[in-house]
C-alpha cells in the first residue's frame, strides 16, 4: 500500500474511533497531523477529554491493521472476557479491552 493509502486509512480509522466517543458522549478530537509531525512535540493519534475539556486529555495512539496481523494472538488471549491485562518484565501492564467494555465504563463515569 502507497504512503498516502496508509495515511487515508489510518485517518479513517482515527476519525471512526473519534466519532464512536463522542456517541458515547466523549469529547475526542484527532490530533492536528497525527502521526505526521511533532505539533507540539507530540506525535500521538487522539486526545480524550473524559472529564471535560478543561481536564488534560488522555493521549492515545489508533492502530489498525487489514487481517489483524500483531493482534491475533491478543484476541486469542482476550477470547470472551472482559480484560486482558499484558506486562513485560520491568514495565507497566497493558491493559486490553474490547469496545463494549470500555463503552460500559464510560457510560458509569459519564453519570
Amino acid at each position: 500500500m502507497s504512503g498516502a493509502r496508509h495515511r487515508r486509512k489510518g485517518n479513517r480509522i482515527e476519525r471512526e474511533v473519534v466519532d464512536r466517543c463522542k456517541t458515547l458522549g466523549v469529547h475526542a478530537e484527532r490530533y492536528p497531523l497525527s502521526g505526521a509531525s511533532r505539533f507540539r512535540g507530540r506525535d500521538h493519534d487522539i486526545d480524550l477529554y473524559l472529564l471535560g475539556r478543561d481536564d488534560a486529555p488522555i493521549v492515545c495512539e489508533v492502530k489498525g491493521r487489514k487481517g489483524g496481523a500483531g493482534f491475533a494472538t491478543i484476541g486469542r488471549w482476550l477470547g470472551e472476557y472482559d480484560a486482558l491485562f499484558l506486562r513485560r518484565d520491568h514495565a507497566d501492564p497493558l491493559v486490553v479491552l474490547p469496545w463494549r467494555v470500555w463503552a460500559r465504563i464510560i457510560e458509569k463515569v459519564r453519570r
